[in-house]
């Protein structure tokens, strides 16, 4: 990886929430919701059922200093709110180019907490993309009216593989030009 692909993951200013990087007291509540299979089937990458060290592995992963993703967890104790309601990452795929990805917890779904997740963090541009790109399954078409919403173009159907459904998923694919 490339000293310009490292990033200062700063906090950053979302509408009731606050993007934050991942702390080792996340681990219980990361945990709780990714193991829930109505989260973990919306994903490519969480297994179900979750094995254990999945959680702590994860949040390693999201504090080394040299990655090629940069995760922060949705905090909404700025409003009194509750300490994580899910998870957004940028995935660097190029130089200027990232994909973004996101889950929220089931007690907040329909409430806008991924909408102003997803507007926050391409508004801050953190990684200074030209692009963003978003895959959602076909069968979560909310996580595609998140996208839609912040000014994600559709680019096209495809497929991948969701661990904790043994599957492959067909997909829709979105791209947010920034420059």
């Amino acid at each position: 990886m490339n000293d310009d692909m490292l990033v200062d993951q700063a906090v950053i200013k979302a509408e009731n929430l606050e993007l934050r990087p991942l702390r080792i007291s996340d681990a219980g509540l990361i945990g709780l919701y990714s193991s829930d299979l109505r989260v973990a089937s919306m994903t490519t990458s969480i297994p179900h059922p979750l094995p254990p060290g999945t959680t702590e592995a994860f949040i390693d992963r999201a504090m080394q200093p040299n990655r090629r993703e940069v995760i922060w967890a949705m905090d909404a104790t700025c409003v009194g709110g509750a300490e994580l309601k899910g998870i957004i990452s940028l995935k660097r795929l190029d130089e200027a180019q990232s994909e973004i990805g996101y889950w929220v917890a089931p007690a907040w779904w329909n409430g806008n907490v991924a909408s102003a997740a997803v507007t926050a963090l391409v508004a801050a541009n953190p990684l200074k993309d030209r692009s963003i790109f978003a895959s959602v399954f076909q069968d979560n078409p909310g996580a595609a009216r998140v996208l839609t919403k912040n000014g994600f173009e559709y680019v096209g159907d495809a497929e991948t593989f969701s661990v904790a459904r043994g599957a492959k998923v067909a997909t829709w694919t979105y791209i947010k030009k920034l420059d």
